[in-house]
């Protein structure tokens, strides 16, 4: 009796080992966090002091004033006798909105196209067994090695510089993720469930938006929360097809430069620590239908 109970248990030791691994794993994964909101209230002496000042004992919100305070922006740059770049001389609030209308435009336009279509692929076999990895090689393709035709694609169609081209950019970037994912999830739904719904007189249309679709919502939901980190967070396609008229949070960040102090990283770290809140609310709100999409699937029928 006692070695069967034993046999149920696992030794102290290893026990004991995997803990100390997450642990460590833990405290690496969230000390550049602790450093971003711990940086964003530091005075600007200690922003690359040496030895480093963990935690300030002379805290300030300054940094943030400088974000959504232009007065607060100019006059800092006075006191430097330097300046700042007239971009971020401007409040944030105007980053935050074009991201949010680009961001949540591209993630809606990305999961509604990439649900149709990995509803095909997974059902119709469109385009064949290959189909799918030929969507997912646009992936890989670095962003560097396209973004020059699209500059010139862009101009040549003047939407450089509008909300429209950033939004048909992040959405054509993020497509095959979405079709990728989402298909994934379609492919556990067993077809003969839809199968059951025809035979009551429904379409194929009818029976995916009322059978199939309420199962797999949960995983549309988690993909379209990563979509829309992949969006929030783009900065190359957002610095290259614009010229000042739209502003996202990542080029906003990227110009907070003083001529005499270089990068501003408590200014830098308080637009970071305001820009993770989004995400985080996202997923906040989809939090029961995340655990559910990243659960789904886990038994294998």
């Amino acid at each position: 009796m006692a070695k069967a109970k034993m046999a149920g248990k696992t030794p102290a030791g290893p026990r004991l080992l995997r803990r100390t691994a997450v642990a460590l794993a833990m405290l690496i994964s969230f000390f550049p966090i602790f450093w971003l909101v711990s940086t964003s209230f530091k005075p600007q002496e200690e922003w690359a002091a040496y030895p480093p000042v963990w935690v300030s004992d002379n805290p300030t919100l300054q940094n943030y004033r400088i974000v959504f305070a232009p007065d607060a922006a100019r006059a800092f740059a006075a006191t430097e006798s330097g300046s700042l770049d007239y971009k971020v001389s401007t409040s944030a609030w105007k980053a935050f909105g074009d991201s949010a209308i680009i961001s949540i435009s591209a993630t809606i336009l990305s999961v509604l196209f990439g649900t149709l279509a990995a509803y095909s692929i997974s059902r119709y076999r469109t385009g064949g067994d290959n189909y799918p990895f030929q969507f997912l090689t646009i992936r890989m393709f670095p962003p560097i090695a396209v973004v020059v035709p699209m500059v010139v694609v862009f101009s040549f169609l003047r939407l450089s510089d509008t909300f429209p081209g950033l939004i048909i950019a992040y959405t054509a970037f993020t497509l095959p993720f979405s079709i990728w994912m989402i298909r994934s999830f379609i492919d556990e739904v067993p077809v003969e469930i839809e199968g059951a719904a025809m035979l009551y007189g429904m379409g194929p249309l009818r029976a995916f938006l009322t059978v199939t679709l309420p199962l797999v919502k949960g995983g549309i939901m988690a993909t379209a929360l990563f979509v829309f980190i992949l969006n929030w967070s783009e900065f190359l396609f957002a610095l290259t097809l614009t010229q000042g008229q739209i502003m996202t949070v990542t080029v906003q960040v990227a110009n907070y430069v003083s001529a005499s102090s270089g990068k501003l990283y408590g200014v830098q770290a308080a637009m970071g620590t305001i820009s993770t809140l989004p995400v985080i609310l996202f997923g906040y709100l989809i939090q029961n239908h995340l655990v559910r999409g990243l659960s789904f699937g886990a038994v294998k029928r």
